[in-house]
């Protein structure tokens, strides 16, 4: 069974945002602003789909997804209706983390993020599953988009 709802806005954020090419991995999402630490930024909107839906939908596609987790049966699918918050591309040292608050997905800055900055935040995928490479560059890089174990 597959859930559809989408949550349409603008760009459902409070700090001016652009989206440009990303050193991490294609494009990705930089301030366009100063953000202050703790400061709700985006919510990542799309497609509500069951866990079902977004397992078919990750083994269908063999490159880039838009796939995030709410919980154990609601995944949200930025690729079909969502924002810019798509591009917010993962750091093994981000600068944001993502909160769930009713079922709904938010990015919050962990810290001062500078105006040219990009937006980054662990992914944190399950250590169990397929290993996700990672590019981030960061010092800390575990190599892997993966929890680790």
């Amino acid at each position: 069974m597959v859930l559809i709802f989408y949550y349409y806005s603008d760009n459902m954020t409070n700090f001016k945002l652009k989206v440009k090419n990303s050193a991490i991995d294609n494009k990705g999402l930089f301030a366009d602003e100063d953000i202050p630490a703790n400061s709700e930024i985006i919510e990542y909107t799309g497609e509500i789909i069951d866990n079902a839906e977004s397992d078919r939908r990750e083994e269908l596609d063999k490159g880039v997804t838009y796939i995030a987790y709410i919980d154990d049966n609601t995944y949200i699918d930025g690729a079909i209706g969502g924002n810019d918050s798509k591009y917010l591309n993962h750091s093994c040292n981000p600068n944001c983390i993502f909160k769930v608050k009713n079922g709904r997905l938010y990015y919050y800055s962990k810290r001062l993020i500078k105006k040219g900055e990009e937006l980054t935040a662990d992914y944190a995928f399950p250590a169990d599953t397929k290993k996700e490479i990672c590019r981030c560059g960061s010092k800390n890089c575990r190599g892997f988009m993966n929890e680790l174990i």
